[in-house]
């Protein structure tokens, strides 16, 4: 997974070509206000090849074999493997082909140990600089990899958290009408409009990351007239906008849930009907919803929707937004400031 949907691999041979031009730099120019170029010797030529040879054979068999399924016997024997390449690349390109081409060798009179142990010291070279620059690559793609794993999980959490929120409005509406249809009620016709018209929200407008503002708003007014067809009052809301640019847009259900649970927990007459009011500027979006309590009922943040809000909020919205509740003299307050 590290490997695909991550850093490309053009994005990758560029990381490598930025790198052997820093290495060549600073083995060859030295200084860059005198800049001498080092010319390099027949056995000087023949460790470059070995070296990026065994810095590639490291890079692309032994890292990832030791990685898949990691463990420190395979870490440690792939370096082993990697040192025996260096080694034997090094023996047969200084002390048998330089013999036949040239007549030279790089190393006269030397034992098998010291040949070892020499080639140990030389070898630590590509086999560090490429696991280092293995890493760097892997944090890269690790990075990314765990940033495109927390995108899923919030947009996956965002439809859950839709799905909950639909149901719970279908689930009262259908109440509602059942109750109307039991005792033959007139209103029945027309809530079944109306849930009509909420479910073409639900259905098309909730799926989108974000919708206009006139839609959420047409969405709270058809709920709000489909629970005024079970009230025995006409003036149990009242609704004060002050909106200034209907066309922004915000998620949808973003607004809702406080509007559901005044009408849920909070008591309404014309005499004390909810407030809401909405006001939008270019900075600014406030949503207030009031409600008298009842003796016997207890308003509070709870519910699906509610809950499901304040997670929404944080994902949308993070340290932009302030939801204030207040329960004071029968008077519950919800609030709602975002900074746009």
């Amino acid at each position: 997974m590290l490997y695909k949907g991550t850093l490309s691999k053009a994005t990758e041979r560029f990381i490598h070509l930025i790198f052997w031009l820093i290495v060549v730099y600073f083995t060859f120019v030295k200084n860059p206000l005198y800049a001498k170029f080092a010319v390099p010797d027949l056995f000087y030529m023949t460790y470059v090849i070995c070296f990026v040879s065994t810095f590639y054979f490291h890079y692309l068999i032994v890292m990832r074999w030791a990685f898949n399924a990691f463990k420190w016997k395979k870490l440690f024997l792939g370096i082993f493997i990697s040192y025996l390449v260096f080694t034997g690349l090094r023996w047969v390109s200084e002390q048998v082909v330089t013999d036949v081409l040239f007549h030279k060798v790089n190393y006269v009179n030397t034992t098998f140990i010291s040949y070892m142990l020499d080639n140990m010291h030389y070898s630590s070279m590509p086999i560090v600089f490429s696991s280092l620059l293995w890493f760097a690559i892997y944090f890269i793609r690790l990075l990314e990899y765990n940033k495109i794993i927390l995108e899923e999980n919030k947009n996956t959490e965002i439809k859950f958290l839709k799905a909950q929120i639909n149901p719970h409005f279908v689930f009262n509406t259908l109440n509602n009408i059942y109750s109307m249809v039991y005792f033959q009620s007139d209103k029945s016709l027309p809530a079944i409009e109306k849930l009509s018209q909420i479910m073409r929200f639900t259905t098309y407008e909730s799926q989108k990351e974000k919708i206009k503002l006139a839609d959420e708003i047409g969405y709270i007014n058809a709920y709000l007239e489909l629970e005024q067809l079970r009230h025995e009052e006409n003036a149990f809301v009242e609704l004060q906008m002050e909106v200034l640019n209907e066309g922004m847009e915000i998620p949808p259900y973003l607004l809702s849930p406080l509007v559901e649970n005044a009408l849920k927990h909070g008591i309404a007459s014309n005499s004390a009907p909810i407030i809401i009011h909405l006001h939008v500027d270019a900075q600014k979006l406030t949503f207030r919803v009031e409600n008298g309590i009842g003796n016997h009922k207890k308003d509070k943040l709870g519910g699906i929707g509610l809950d499901n809000l304040k997670k929404r909020l944080e994902i949308y919205y993070p340290q932009t937004h302030d939801l204030k509740l207040q329960n004071k003299n029968n008077l519950f307050t919800a609030e709602l400031q975002i900074n746009l």
